[in-house]
């Protein structure tokens, strides 16, 4: 069976820089996209995807809508989704959990936190 790997939404290219040199560091197979639809697009099409980390700051639509998108995608709605964000306001987690996020990050991203987070929903997947 081939690796579920992580989906990374983020439309700043050094957030997603950052985010795939330490996957990949870990072996942890990933991609990436700039917009929300790029992100949907590849949901509906790639079934590898086993971890979603979305930004929840992004123009055009946000972390918070893209996240009831993909929901709303035959087969994601179990997707695990972890929310990235600058915000860390009162009510800013439960926001993203309401819109359906599995859990919660902000920046600047603790790597130790992040990567027990999607170890812990990859080996959930096998």
């Amino acid at each position: 069976m081939e690796q579920k790997n992580v989906l990374i939404i983020d439309d700043d290219t050094r957030n997603i820089y950052a985010l795939k040199a330490v996957l990949r560091s870990r072996n942890i197979p990933c991609q990436s996209a700039s917009t929300a639809a790029e992100g949907l697009q590849l949901l509906s099409q790639d079934h590898q995807v086993g971890v979603v980390l979305m930004d929840i700051m992004m123009p055009d639509m946000d972390g918070y809508e893209t996240i009831v998108a993909l929901r709303a995608i035959p087969g994601n709605s179990q997707l695990p989704v972890i929310a990235v964000t600058a915000k860390a306001m009162v009510g800013d987690r439960e926001k993203c959990l309401e819109a359906g996020a599995d859990n919660y990050i902000s920046k600047p991203i603790d790597v130790d936190e992040l990567l027990t987070q999607i170890h812990q929903y990859l080996s959930v997947e096998k």
